[in-house]
């Protein structure tokens, strides 16, 4: 008899494990508490998996073997609890699917910077003409891609924390740390601790062989190096100083010193921004870890266009520039986007909180805005945080009432940026609806 592989939720990491967990000859069934998209449906029906949706039915699922959870699903959702009393084993999709393939791991997460990182270590693999595919919190599911037969000789694949928290013998071959700061609070039980266990597990199963690419500077980075025998090659960067670091920016140079030197001019990197350093600096040394010869490499950091929905360049209207940052879902994120801004700004801010203390943005939005939008079901603790800053604000409920405001407020030569710093889920789909339907209202004229 078969080994009962149940898998709960039915997006793109569940649905991705169902077709795989079937093309292995498991028996396999999935569940969905709510509605499962007709995108998903077609592919369950292609591998001829069972599923159901509006609920979880206990006794087709308290009988498994194994469990896949998607990554959205909370640790305490009763279904997860039940589980769990019972001793059932409880993987994420990259688990099971990393047992299915030999290629090599190049893995990234942080709370701030892994999607642009991602997508250029991606690009700068793709370029040079590597076999490589792209997956994890970003592009198609890796156990969808496994099941359809791709054969990479690499993964590029970025790693949330709700990921990391159901992985065990996944290894990284190239495990990238671009920071920890305070996100998702709210499903660690407010323990900044808790979060930052879970980042850290990137690091987990690495051996002799393999390397780990991370922030220097970062302080919480800092202290948790202290409490783990790390047994890869460690190949920290820096944009301040470039004593025993891997990669550094100097006087305005970017340089990797390993395996060999590489070299080029800062001006020239396509990403501006100090957080665009890091994320640069992050990838260069993977690419070059991984054999990608100084060419090569130059001619994606020169060329690279950025990530949509970060920093995104929308519209200049009336001497209005509108920038699109609607992937800073955090504090932190907010920060360093505010950082880069050179211009009196009008930011728009608010959404699903997730535990956040502005404290770490008072000074940055004394410095930098003119006015405050905010944009969220519920906007009460933003007024009680920046309401007496003397800056002008305004209460919004829909992005199209959002955005006219902003239009009041904006005067020619200011910037309009769209960076929330919380999550989308109280008036939009998801962080990409929000940001398209913020190009969309501003285009509108």
């Amino acid at each position: 008899m078969s080994k009962r592989i149940v898998i709960l939720g039915a997006a793109e990491s569940g649905v991705g494990a169902a077709a795989l967990a079937k093309v292995k000859g498991f028996d396999v069934f999935v569940s969905d508490m709510g509605k499962i998209k007709d995108h998903y449906k077609e592919i369950l029906a292609q591998y001829d998996v069972e599923w159901e949706e509006g609920k979880h039915t206990e006794e087709l699922i308290m009988n498994a073997d194994e469990v896949i959870k998607s990554p959205g699903i909370p640790e305490e959702a009763p279904m997860v609890v039940k589980l769990k009393q019972a001793g059932k084993p409880i993987i994420s999709e990259i688990e099971f699917a990393g047992r299915y393939t030999n290629a090599k791991m190049v893995c990234i997460t942080g709370s701030n910077g892994k999607t642009t990182t991602t997508t250029l270590i991606y690009t700068i693999f793709k370029n040079a003409g590597y076999n490589v595919g792209l997956a994890g919190n970003i592009g198609r599911s890796l156990a969808l891609q496994i099941a359809e037969g791709k054969e990479f000789d690499y993964y590029v694949i970025e790693l949330s924390s709700f990921q990391l928290d159901n992985m065990y013998e996944f290894r990284a071959n190239i495990a990238i740390l671009m920071n920890i700061t305070p996100d998702h609070l709210d499903r660690y039980g407010n323990c900044m601790q808790n979060y930052t266990d879970s980042k850290m597990r990137i690091i987990q199963n690495q051996t002799e062989e393999d390397a780990f690419i991370y922030w220097a500077e970062d302080p919480i980075i800092k202290e948790e190096l202290k409490k783990y025998d790390i047994k890869s090659m460690k190949c920290p960067f820096s944009i301040v100083g470039k004593d025993a670091m891997t990669g550094y920016i100097q006087d305005g140079e970017y340089v990797i010193e390993q395996p060999t030197k590489f070299q080029m001019k800062q001006s020239e990197l396509a990403l501006s921004g100090k957080h665009n350093m890091y994320n640069q600096l992050a990838a260069g040394i993977a690419a070059h870890l991984c054999g990608i010869g100084d060419d090569a490499l130059k001619a994606t950091l020169c060329n690279f266009e950025g990530v949509e929905h970060r920093l995104q360049k929308v519209a200049n209207i009336n001497g209005i520039q509108y920038i699109n940052d609607s992937k800073a879902t955090n504090v932190d994120a907010c920060w360093y986007a505010l950082d880069s801004m050179t211009t009196p700004t009008i930011l728009i801010i608010g959404g699903k909180d997730k535990g956040n203390d502005y404290n770490a943005i008072k000074e940055l939005v004394k410095e930098k805005c003119a006015g405050l939008v905010y944009l969220g079901a519920d906007n009460t603790k933003l007024h009680n945080f920046f309401d007496g800053m003397g800056i002008e604000v305004a209460d919004t409920h829909s992005m199209k009432e959002c955005v006219e405001e902003c239009k009041r407020m904006a005067k020619p030569g200011y910037t309009v940026l769209l960076s929330p710093c919380c999550a989308s889920f109280d008036l939009f789909k998801n962080m990409e609806d929000r940001g398209e339907q913020f190009c969309e209202y501003v285009k509108e004229g």
